[in-house]
């Protein structure tokens, strides 16, 4: 046996010379595979050919394949080795993919799988300097703005994958030169204009491109320059827009990467403010929630990277909210509440002690790198620590049992009891011991005990903080058993899980002796042993455990007597949970407790027999881990037991034909198929014995017999042929030293050590290969010369009999594969790069003198499938017998992929479920580290990227289409799964198959039957995972595939009748349109990257296997790039172009013109041919194709642009010096004013016309570009003559008035009622057609608009408005005299559509008028907007027609944002008077057009005060007229008449209907503006407050409604701290209103609006005292509701720690308790009763409510002072009502509360207090 050489060889300096190089960071596992040595001279050979390979194929400008194949190469050589290679080459690999990453016309796939890889070499920060290398962002930011912000895939002539991911800017980011901050400020600064879309787009570059990691000394070139501005921008942001969740990860990511450098210290109570918001947790019951702060709601996962950063340091403000925020959310985790809200909270639970052990791992317990390291005064210390983890204990404690599930709590556990175990721990372990007791709550065992397997290994660990964590290990595993329980699936499984984790963690092994033997146990130690001795005093205590565990398996199976047919899935994953807890626990084990527990397994397996299906796979899983742990040993009972009983049976001739078999027979050859899987040299003495049983029992009748024997052979084979680790003990060497100079005690939970891992392989001598080869001589060659002879027609067999040698067959290449050579022949293609595949050494030198039995079972499989699908096709079962067969000869090489990928993924959760991220540096468990080792040995074994095709793979892959295109639709399914996987592992052998699939669809062949058609169908659609042949990225398989689909149309094969084809039809073309995605027709390479390529060529390390390319091949590689840029453009329009001209069923026209329409690009015009059959689709019959036509003419339309020509514009007034936004003089002369405005040519040429909203507005570019005056564009108005060919063919059709009629008839059609909407791709179309062709169609469409502005159907009105509003945006060059005749004509059409505006239309003229005056300088458009402000509120055409007309002028002024003041306040002078409209749906549309008038007025920091309307002006003059309402008394009622004919009604009535307009105004605003103009609103509080009513109630009128949720909505509202304390001041005087409504109204805005600004709150003392005042002044309010209201307020702010519950406040409640009643007078009858309770009664009935809020306020415990309390509340049992109803209603509530956990709470309670406690609760008896 070869141990693996001492690993930490590898680290001495002769092992640098073999590679020549230091290596940045290769894999560690590699140095303990056994076959170590060879892997240096391996990688070395690899790299060098990958650089030699990748710089040629650069140089040679091969992108296809050459540079795409080795960049693949490149990054499955990091999947193997890690970054194994020097400094100099990493640097330049980063260089290379960045050069090719942004080269400009890139195919976005490529520019994808380059971006990935280029990810992967920057994954490992550390490992390159700012000093080593150093990237230009600009290229990136042009790639991204390329993508995200395309101007043309719209139109339809880009395709881009749905989701484009590029995460490259997040490595990159740190090696952006120092300029590069100033240069990105210059860049984007311009863009930051709040009304503007551009605003998202510039913050979000913003959060993705700046750097945030430069040294101290360069912080003033880097966030020092941004970071004042941003920050105060976001403080000044109330109502959450898009782009503020941008801003959030740009300071998370800022305070992350300079902790200690920033003082954040001012702006913590906002930011927790604003976290607490963004939770959206509910509060009080009549909030209105916005939908906005739903979806623009922070991201959890930085917000908790942006706490962590923010904790430490020396002031511990941050320590102290974030303390604050958990105790007011607590109540929130408790599992009996529930709301959408919840899984945001448990996220935030589980991320934030993560994120925390990140920074603590950074601080202590990480190499130093280049990266600015945390400066002293800022760590945490020990102190911050504890804070931490007590603030987060409670909540953590209470999400344990979650709805949701306790795996986030666990984690969240898991990561504080590494910080501090001895506060998380005993904690939980006081839930678990009651859980394992109690058998009614399942729920509850589960949770606790995934909680435990999180904390397991801080429990086990001990250590100095936790002493005592282990001496609870032996209870808890001895508790658990009862767990193992078959009918509770969950529990069972949990409990599996439970045991497993801790015998891992713990050596199983009696120590107890050791405790008189040795006298130098430290105390501790003796302590554990002397306790684990006493715990079960006279058997040895962890046997005990382990000894009841193998009785409890070992009795309850022998029921389970039934035969199940199949294993259920629940049954299986049990089997699994058993077999690996069963065999942890015996690896983990002592050898006497091994003896033992091995006679139990081997008496009860041998004394029983069970049916093999279910009770029989778990005993033998049993039997089988027993074996593998010491197999000598094992082997030595089983085998010979087994052999002996399955001779005696078979030794009866007639057994060979039973259909049945004896159950005991079949359980022996069971039990000893499972016992062989062990290690193979303890298999050799047996050898004999086995092979006599094989030969026995494989050529038994019955199945089952000989599916066993199959299986025996298998294991046989398979553990004496493969390499594996044969123990996972958790210490090198396990646990059989003598006790004396070895205590296992030491070991427990201690990580492996990856330098000392001593691992024991198993590697196959030349006696085990020997002996594989003697069974397949053997076994195999028999079978293999029958089945050859019965395909040669030779001799005859049953199909069973064929079914029982192939799987012979099957198991011997699954048993011995790995010993097989691979298939072997000559290649198919060629490229002028190498491409060859790689080989990696998996430890088996392949023995070719032997015959290679995978070619013998290629030959006789495809000579047997032959004749199989020739004479009996019905054979499926052999059928998919051969496809598995085939499957295996081409990728079976020792392990399955599917296998490796379950593995892979159960190693990461045991991984993460046990790691310690604190220490970090793979601090795992051995049996961990063991088996990754053993992964990476499959990996290397699995790993077949890009192999060459060969010719036995090309006739292996004509076979299995063959089968994919056969009769029956299970073996075409099974084989296309197995040739959808082969095509993803050979290069290029689609374009071989493509061919041969496409023979099937080809009309003129008349053989092909219906199922070949459809799986030759299935071949072109793919798999879900895999690739799809229809559509593969290249030009020359497209070429054949598309025009092969639609030409299949006239198949014989074909038929539309049959559903499923159709389906099938559907389902390709759906696939095509998803996954295509624009292919490139430009494959050159930039300079500059081939500079790079020749640098990494003659880099040093291991030398570049390729010489540089000469002088020859160098024009070559040029022409060839050349060739396939022109190849990949001819071949397709024309083939598509060709199909054009027949006509097929209407299905097949559908998807040809869909697959034309995909051909549509932004840098290669259509081909006349195609422009016109799309031009000719506009008016096709079928409406699908006329939809996709009107598409494909838009863009052929911008293919058809003429560039117009721009220069750069400077500024006459110089720019402030310092930022300074807004309206300032430098931007006057963009503004709208009527004075100066282009009435005449020479204005129109002198006007410079800007048209994009957000220039000027924050600051200039420093390069305006605008268009250059006229006579530098292009020419417009051209003749027919000076046109292209393309263009003419536009031209001759639009001007031809048939073809014009047929149009307007087809596109005034409706489609789908009440659902159709202002369609933007025939606005594209119109537009489109008038920027081209000036108004050279106008006098033909001109007849049509004016016919359809008065037909009153809605699909006319929308064709109209689509024409208008193309034809406006269309006229952006035109010439002014063409301009001015336009308006004159479009101004009364436009006048006459608004009058005839109607309910289904009024949206989309809207739409019209607003895209119309997108992006346009108002100037130009000022005609339109004079024609909109003429009087738009006339009563003319009634309220409907006016409130159009408002919300049309309102969507072409919102589009003009801050460049029309003029405008907005002729609007706002207009509306004034006329804001006490009568009609409802006036009143709702002038509120939301006040919104957009004030949008302007914004609060934001450096910003001028702006010269559009202000909202201080207007609300001065409104308040003025809601004087009458302000100063009367009497409630307000909405008694208007409704006639304006009346005259004149008095003021009050007016100030009715003007409140009303302000109502929607402030409801609209809510929602909308930048920041809400509290002083402002504060003046209208008090009316709102008069109005609204108390109650939930729809049937009250439309004012008090609108009151309610203004109040709702404005409670909300995020404040300024200086606002605080005005509120505050209003609210008071509210509070002393003679309305109990009022006051009332002002607790429940005062609740939300205090949760909502809690930590603003909370940083301002007198502000809290305040808010105490005025709740304590409600509590004594003379009105019932009042009272109960202030009560409820007063339990809301205790609970969430808003106010504290004192001494002062508890002695003030009881002294108000004692208040004396008066004595109750007898009436006389005829009395006046007296209503008004007495003063007395209102302040004893505070005292009350007040310790009844007390008492509630804390629902889920038991503080120290709540018995007294609520003794003193009992007191007043029998008061006068209203005390005595309070008093029951508390009790109740603390009981429906208390009541989960009574048991503990009880505690609290002294014994009197209890029986006290227990009369109130209990009712009284009635038999009393």
């Amino acid at each position: 046996r070869q141990h693996a050489e001492r690993a930490s060889g590898a680290h001495s300096p002769n092992n640098q010379l073999t590679r020549g190089f230091v290596p940045q960071k290769d894999i560690v596992y590699n140095k303990l595979l056994p076959y170590a040595d060879n892997l240096d001279a391996e990688s070395n050979e690899i790299l060098s050919k990958i650089k030699g390979n990748l710089g040629r194929a650069v140089e040679l400008r091969e992108l296809w394949p050459g540079v795409l194949f080795w960049t693949r190469k490149l990054s499955t050589y990091l999947r193997l080795y890690g970054r194994k290679f020097s400094k100099e080459d990493h640097v330049l690999f980063v260089r290379l993919l960045y050069e090719l990453v942004t080269i400009p016309k890139l195919e976005i796939s490529m520019m994808q799988g380059f971006a990935r890889l280029l990810v992967n070499l920057l994954k490992k920060k550390d490992l390159l300097s700012r000093d080593d290398l150093e990237l230009p962002w600009r290229p990136l930011y042009e790639l991204y703005d390329r993508i995200l912000y395309s101007k043309t895939e719209h139109l339809g002539l880009n395709w881009f994958p749905r989701y484009v991911y590029d995460p490259t800017h997040t490595s990159t980011k740190s090696y952006f030169p120092e300029s590069a901050t100033q240069e990105m400020l210059d860049e984007w600064r311009p863009l930051l204009c709040p009304f503007d879309v551009t605003m998202q787009r510039a913050i979000s570059y913003f959060e993705l491109f700046l750097p945030t990691t430069l040294p101290p000394e360069l912080q003033h070139k880097g966030f020092k320059l941004w970071f004042d501005e941003l920050i105060s921008l976001w403080v000044s942001v109330q109502n959450l827009p898009v782009w503020e969740v941008h801003l959030v990860n740009l300071f998370a990511r800022l305070a992350n990467d300079n902790i200690g450098y920033i003082d954040w210290d001012p702006y913590i109570p906002k930011i927790f403010t604003r976290i607490l918001r963004s939770l959206n947790l509910p509060v009080g019951t009549s909030q209105m929630l916005v939908s906005r702060y739903l979806t623009n709601a922070y991201d959890i996962n930085h917000i908790v990277i942006w706490v962590a950063a923010l904790l430490g340091g020396p002031s511990k403000q941050a320590q102290a909210q974030l303390s604050g925020l958990f105790n007011s959310i607590t109540s929130f985790f408790h599992p009996s509440n529930h709301g959408r809200w919840l899984m945001k909270l448990m996220k935030l639970l589980q991320r934030l002690p993560m994120s925390v052990v990140k920074r603590l791992h950074r601080e202590r317990y990480r190499q130093p790198t280049w990266l600015t390291p945390i400066p002293e005064s800022h760590r945490f210390t020990e102190q911050d620590i504890t804070d931490f983890v007590e603030s987060m204990k409670q909540p953590v404690l209470l999400a344990m049992f979650s709805k949701t599930g306790s795996l986030d709590a666990a984690q969240a556990l898991q990561n504080l009891a590494l910080m501090r175990p001895e506060l998380v721990i005993p904690p939980v372990l006081e839930k678990t011991y009651p859980a394992m007791e109690t058998l009614t709550e399942p729920h509850q065992l589960t949770a606790t005990l995934s909680c435990m397997i999180g904390v397991a290994r801080s429990l086990v660990a001990g250590g100095e903080r936790f002493p005592e964590g282990p001496t609870h290990m032996l209870p808890l595993l001895m508790r658990a058993l009862p767990g193992v329980d078959p009918n509770d699936f969950s529990k069972c499984m949990i409990t599996f899980q439970f045991i497993a984790t801790f015998a891992t963690l713990v050596p199983l092994v009696d120590c107890s002796s050791a405790v008189h033997d040795r006298n130098d146990l430290t105390q501790v130690r003796g302590l554990r042993a002397v306790i684990l001795s006493t715990i079960v005093s006279p058997p040895p205590p962890p046997d005990t455990f382990f000894l009841s565990f193998c009785e409890g398996l070992c009795s309850p199976q022998t029921r389970e007597e039934i035969e199940n047919e199949k294993m259920t899935h629940l049954e299986s994953l049990v089997e699994l949970g058993l077999s690996s807890t069963f065999s942890t626990i015996l690896t983990q084990c002592s050898r006497e407790i091994f003896q033992i527990a091995l006679q139990k397994v081997f008496n009860f397996a041998t004394t029983n027999i069970f049916e093999t299906r279910v009770a029989g796979r778990m005993v033998a899983d049993m039997c089988r881990a027993a074996t593998k742990c010491h197999p000598e040993e094992s082997l030595k009972l089983f085998v010979p037991h087994c052999c002996t009983t399955i001779t005696m049976i078979t030794a009866n001739e007639d057994v060979q034909d039973e259909e049945e078999l004896d159950k005991e027979l079949l359980w022996n050859l069971q039990l000893l198929s499972e016992v062989t899987r062990v290690d193979g040299d303890k298999l050799l003495p047996y050898s004999t014995q086995l092979v006599q049983i094989l030969q026995l029992t494989l050529h038994l009748k019955c199945k089952q017999g000989y599916s066993l024997a199959c299986n025996l052979l298998y294991h046989v084979q398979r553990s004496s042929s493969l390499i594996y680790p044969i123990e996972y003990y958790s210490v090198p060497g396990g646990f059989h030293k003598a006790d004396k100079d070895y205590l296992p005690i030491k070991d427990w939970g201690r990580p492996g050590d990856l330098w000392n891992l001593d691992i024991c392989w198993h590697v196959p001598n030349t006696e085990e290969r020997a002996f594989v080869f003697y069974t397949l001589d053997l076994l195999l060659q028999p079978e293999l010369q029958k089945l050859k002879s019965y395909a040669e027609g030779e001799q005859d067999m049953s199909r069973d009999d064929v079914l029982q040698s192939l799987s012979i067959v099957q198991h011997c290449l699954l048993g011995a594969g790995s010993l097989m050579p691979p298939l072997s022949g000559e290649p198919v293609i060629h490229s002028m790069v190498h491409l060859d595949e790689t080989r990696l050494y998996t430890g088996v030198d392949y023995d070719l003198s032997r015959e290679n039995y995978r070619e013998v079972i290629c030959r006789v499989m495809r000579k047997l499938l032959q004749h199989i699908l020739e004479h009996s096709e019905d054979d499926t079962k052999s059928l998919f017998s051969i496809i598995k067969i085939i499957s295996d000869l081409l990728h079976f090489k020792g392990s399955h992929k599917h296998e490796f990928d379950s593995r892979w993924k159960s190693f990461s959760l045991v991984k993460k479920s046990m790691e310690n991220r604190l220490h970090g540096s793979k601090q795992h468990i051995r049996a961990l580290l063991v088996d990754r080792v053993m992964l990476q040995h499959e990996l290397r074994n699995l790993t077949v990227e890009g192999c060459e095709y060969r010719q036995v793979h090309q006739e292996l892959l004509t076979d299995l289409l063959r089968l994919s295109t056969s009769t029956y639709s299970q073996v075409r399914s099974r084989a296309q799964d197995v040739l959808f996987t082969a095509l993803g592992t050979y290069n290029f052998c689609c374009r071989d198959l493509i061919p041969r699939v496409l023979e099937f669809l080809e009309p003129s062949r008349t053989d092909v039957t219906q199922q070949q058609f459809k799986g030759a169908m299935y071949c072109l659609l793919g798999n879900h995972s895999g690739l799809c042949l229809a559509n593969l990225q290249y030009w020359d398989c497209i070429a054949l595939t598309w025009p092969a689909i639609v030409r299949s149309g006239f198949s014989s094969a074909m038929s539309l009748e049959k559903p499923s084809i159709v389906r099938l039809f559907d389902d390709l073309a759906d696939k095509v349109h998803r996954q295509y995605e624009t292919i490139g027709i430009d494959f050159s390479i930039p300079e500059s990257c081939r500079a790079v390529a020749l640098q990494l060529m003659n880099s040093g390390g291991p030398q570049a296997s390729e010489s540089v390319a000469s002088e020859q091949e160098e024009p070559r590689g040029m022409q060839r790039q050349e060739q396939k840029n022109a190849d990949s453009y001819l071949i397709v329009p024309i083939s598509l172009c060709l199909l054009q001209l027949c006509c097929r069923p209407w299905k097949f026209e559908h998807i040809s013109t869909g697959f034309l329409s995909l051909m549509l690009r932004d840098d290669h015009p259509l081909p006349s041919s195609a422009v016109l059959f799309f031009v000719e689709s506009l008016n096709h019959d079928s409406l699908l194709v006329r939809k996709v036509a009107i598409a494909a003419v838009a863009g052929i339309m911008k293919q058809l642009k003429r560039p117009h020509k721009k220069h750069t514009e400077t500024s006459s007034i110089p720019e402030p010096d310092e930022v300074c936004v807004g309206d300032r003089p430098d931007n006057q002369w963009l503004l709208y004013d009527s004075t100066r405005l282009p009435h005449s040519q020479q204005d129109w040429e002198d006007c410079h016309f800007v048209e994009k909203t957000h220039w000027g507005y924050y600051s200039w570019p420093q390069k305006l570009m605008v268009y250059a005056p006229p006579k530098d564009q292009p020419k417009q108005g051209l003749t027919r003559d000076e046109m292209n060919e393309r263009e003419q063919i536009v031209y001759d059709h639009f001007s031809d008035p048939a073809f014009i009629d047929k149009l307007i008839k087809f596109l005034s059609l409706e489609d789908r009622k009440g659902k159709d909407k202002f369609s933007p791709r025939r606005f594209c179309l119109f537009k489109g057609l008038f920027r081209n062709f000036g108004d050279a169609f106008l006098p033909l469409l001109w007849p049509h608009m004016e016919r359809l502005v008065v037909d009153t159907h809605e699909s006319a009105q929308r064709c109209v408005a689509e024409i208008i509003s193309g034809l406006i945006r269309g006229s952006k060059h035109w010439s002014y005299s063409k301009v001015e005749k336009l308006w004159a004509m479009l101004c009364p059409l436009l006048r006459r559509a608004l009058s005839n505006i109607t309910v289904e239309t009024y949206a989309d003229w809207g739409t019209c008028i607003a895209t119309a005056c997108e992006s346009r300088d108002p100037r130009k458009l000022h005609w339109l907007f004079e024609m909109l402000m003429e009087s738009p509120v006339n009563g003319e055409g009634g309220s409907f027609v006016d409130a159009c007309r408002l919300y049309v002028l309102q969507g072409g002024l919102a589009q003009q944002e801050w460049r029309v003041p003029e405008l907005l306040h002729r609007l706002l002078q207009y509306l004034e008077p006329k804001l006490t409209q009568v009609y409802k749906n006036v009143r709702e549309r002038i509120g939301s057009v006040l919104t957009y008038i004030f949008m302007i007025d914004v609060n934001l920091p450096n910003t001028q005060p702006t010269l559009s309307p202000r909202i201080s002006e207007f609300t001065e003059r409104i308040l003025v007229r809601l004087k009458p309402l302000l100063d009367g008394d009497e409630e307000i009622q909405n008694h208007v008449i409704e006639e304006n004919g009346a005259g004149e009604q008095d003021e009050r009535t007016q100030a009715i209907k003007l409140l009303k307009t302000v109502l929607k105004w402030l409801m609209t605003s809510a929602g909308r503006s930048f920041s809400s103009a509290v002083p402002q609103q504060l003046q209208l509080l008090p009316l709102l407050f008069k109005i609204a009513p108390v109650e939930n109630d729809d049937s009250y009128d439309e004012l008090k409604r609108d009151a309610k949720t203004c109040l709702s909505l404005m409670s909300q509202g995020l404040l300024y701290p200086e606002q605080i304390s005005e509120v505050l001041r209003t609210l008071k005087k509210i509070a002393g209103s003679n309305s109990w409504h009022a006051r009332h109204s002002v607790l429940t805005y005062l609740q939300i609006m205090v949760f909502y600004n809690l930590f603003t709150f909370m940083s301002n003392q007198k502000s809290v005292s305040d808010v105490r005042g005025l709740v304590m002044s409600l509590l004594e309010d003379e009105q019932l509701e009042v009272r109960e209201m202030a009560a409820t307020t007063l339990s809301g702010f205790l609970q969430c720690n808003f106010l504290m519950m004192d001494t002062a406040m508890q002695a003030h409640f009881e002294a108000l308790c004692k208040t004396r009643l008066p004595k109750r007078r007898r009436r006389e009858l005829g009395s006046v009763v007296d209503t008004i309770p007495s003063a007395d009664l209102v302040r004893r009935h505070a005292g009350v409510l007040g310790l009844s809020a007390c008492i509630l306020s804390s629902p889920y415990d038991v503080p120290a002072w709540m018995p007294q309390l609520l003794m003193n509340l009992s007191v007043h049992l029998n008061d006068t009502q209203p005390i005595e109803m309070t008093v029951k209603k508390t009790l109740s509530n603390f009981r429906r509360t208390h009541h989960d956990n009574w048991q503990e709470h009880k505690q609290q309670f002294t014994d009197d207090q209890l029986l006290v406690l227990t009369d109130l609760l209990v009712s009284p008896c009635y038999y009393a």
